[in-house]
């Protein structure tokens, strides 16, 4: 039986790096099965010209105004019209062969699994070696630069959260599909290069903002999902976390992140208690039997 397949990709003002990845899913953009949906979100360094000129035939979203990663993710799922959905950041592409055909035996094989996590490779230049000895297995989540929704699970549960802005997004929808027991693989024969070191984000001037939105997200979660008797436990061990690993080594940038993420926690509190859709404490336990979220992948043969 036939599948259809929508690519999906969101883009602002990195023009160059989107310009690699299209080059290096061509074979999968020349599939009659595929089609491309990009969202522009406002871009000012010529990407909408650049798209309309080189690829007439994707699908182009765009927005005059920044309206949030989050939500382009969230009208791109809405509008695809495969059976499944592939999305890639804009500097990430697959190096591994035969993704499509991988892509329908997993979900065919696992009528379960809402949501394939693709094997995930940090950096510029290319691992010297791309085989591994890894199994499929269920994990808890997914990471948002390189995955694939199975749509019939898309179409089952709430819409990303836009007022997360960035960051949780994905483990918000991992929790919503656990609860409508739909299922998160992590399928290593799908391999994609993720071009970014991650080390050098420390150096960037979003840093303080990343980590901000990184401390809210994983705090709304816990008011969002988690039973009420583990959420102190949780808040209070991410705290000394925090002060631990970065407060007391004076990371002043990281400091303002958690103050302000602080401050984001208690705005939105009325938010988090009306849209909460908790896990049972036996729910928690099964929750926290699963393998953790698969993120990194470094080859066998490196350190």
């Amino acid at each position: 039986m036939s599948r259809s397949f929508s690519l999906l990709i969101t883009t602002k003002n990195r023009l160059e790096a989107l310009k690699i990845t299209l080059h290096k899913i061509d074979f999968l953009l020349q599939r009659e099965d595929v089609e491309c949906l990009l969202y522009d979100d406002g871009s000012t360094d010529g990407t909408v010209k650049f798209i309309e000129t080189n690829y007439p035939y994707i699908k182009l979203f765009k927005n005059k105004t920044s309206l949030g990663l989050i939500h382009n993710r969230n009208v791109l799922l809405n509008q695809c019209k495969g059976d499944y959905a592939i999305s890639l950041d804009d500097d990430a592409h697959f190096l591994s062969d035969y993704v499509v055909e991988n892509i329908v035996a997993y979900f065919e094989a696992h009528p379960n699994c809402g949501v394939i996590a693709c094997r995930v490779f940090w950096g510029y230049e290319m691992p010297l070696e791309i085989q591994t000895n890894e199994l499929p297995t269920r994990v808890k989540g997914f990471v948002g630069c390189a995955h694939v929704w199975n749509l019939i699970a898309w179409h089952d549960i709430p819409n990303y959260p836009e007022w997360f802005v960035f960051y949780g997004e994905e483990d918000f929808a991992s929790f919503q599909l656990f609860k409508k027991q739909w299922e998160v693989h992590y399928v290593p024969q799908l391999l994609v290069q993720h071009r970014v070191e991650v080390k050098s984000r420390k150096n960037d001037k979003d840093y303080a903002q990343r980590q901000r939105r990184s401390f809210r997200s994983g705090w709304y979660l816990y008011f969002l999902f988690y039973p009420w008797n583990s959420i102190p436990k949780k808040i209070a061990y991410t705290l000394w976390m925090q002060l631990k690993t970065k407060i007391f080594k004076r990371d002043i940038r990281a400091a303002k992140g958690l103050g302000l993420a602080i401050l984001d926690v208690i705005v939105n509190f009325p938010r988090l208690m009306k849209e909460s859709n908790r896990i049972t404490s036996k729910e928690m336990e099964n929750y926290n039997n699963l393998v953790p979220t698969k993120i990194y992948w470094n080859p066998e043969n490196e350190k």
